[in-house]
Parts: C-alpha cells; sequence; structure tokens
C-alpha cells in the first residue's frame, strides 16, 4: 500500500515583490505629504474668510435691525436667541465678545467662543484666530468712531499662507 502525502503549497510575496510596494508606497508619500501640509494651510485661511464673513453678516444684520426699529444709534437691539441683546455703537456693534461676537455668532450664550476659534477684543478692535498657534493668522472687526469712520472696517491682511501655515 502506498501513501500518498498531500503536496504542501507555499503561497505569499516574494521579496522583489514587496521591496517594489515598498518602493512605491514610498514615492507616493513623498508627493502627498507636502499637499496635504498646503492643504491644512488653505483650510485654516478659509475657516477666517468664513469667520471674516461671519462677522459682516451679524454686524449688517443688526445695523438693519437698528434701522428698521428706528431706534437710536447707541441702542442695543435684540437678536434671535436666549441672550440676545447686542450693543451698538455708532449704528453697528461694539467690539466686545458679547456684541460683535454673538451677533456673528462666534459666542455662545454664556459668552464664550465657540471652539475652534481664540477671541480676543479691545476698546475699538474684535479679533478672530483660529488656534492659539496661529495668532498671526487673524482677521479683525474695528467700530466706526461715528466722526471720520461712519461704518466699521474688516480687515483679512493677515490670512496668508505664510501667518496661517
Amino acid at each position: 500500500m502506498r501513501i500518498q502525502t498531500p503536496r504542501i503549497r507555499q503561497t505569499g510575496f516574494t521579496l522583489i515583490e514587496l521591496v517594489v510596494v515598498i518602493t512605491i508606497l514610498s514615492v507616493l508619500a513623498a508627493i502627498a505629504l507636502p499637499r496635504f501640509a498646503a492643504l491644512q494651510t488653505e483650510a485654516r485661511m478659509a475657516k477666517m474668510n468664513g469667520a471674516l464673513a461671519s462677522i459682516k453678516a451679524g454686524a449688517a444684520l443688526a445695523h438693519s435691525i437698528q434701522l428698521a426699529k428706528g431706534l437710536a444709534h447707541n441702542t442695543a437691539v435684540t437678536m434671535e436667541g436666549p441672550a440676545n441683546n447686542v450693543v451698538m455703537n455708532n449704528g453697528y456693534p461694539t467690539a466686545a465678545l458679547a456684541s460683535i461676537g454673538r451677533a456673528a455668532g462666534l459666542v455662545d450664550d454664556a459668552g464664550a467662543a465657540i471652539p475652534g476659534y481664540v477671541l480676543a477684543s479691545t476698546a475699538t478692535v474684535f479679533t478672530v484666530t483660529p488656534d492659539s498657534t496661529h495668532p498671526n493668522c487673524s482677521v479683525t472687526y474695528t467700530v466706526p468712531n461715528g466722526t471720520t469712520t461712519f461704518s466699521p472696517t474688516y480687515s483679512n491682511v493677515n490670512v496668508t499662507a505664510a501667518n496661517c501655515q
């Protein structure tokens, strides 16, 4: 009687195939990583331009509410939401977080910045940055003074690839 032993067939990749795959992946990684870094910078710049658009829309909406109701230039307006009073100065929101920040939707009802933004305010300038590691990538809102400027000034001059990378 003859005993047959089953043939074991080995499967897998050869060393040459593995080296080729690793080489291809290395080349793709070398090409993709710099492009991915550039995408993060572009995304941060788009985020800041979106914040500026929100500030512009909030200021225009608060100003139009004040005009539609026939209120005085320094009278607070009521906007939507539970914490809805927006303090005005010369017909536009002040630079306070609870004023232009709330009108733009960048501040929650408790008066804190929404996650993803760092907000700063002086008496006349409201500044938004994307995070604490990119302080030079910023947009600003400056309230009108009523003597030389009668509408707010918006700026995104700091939103550049150099400042936002």
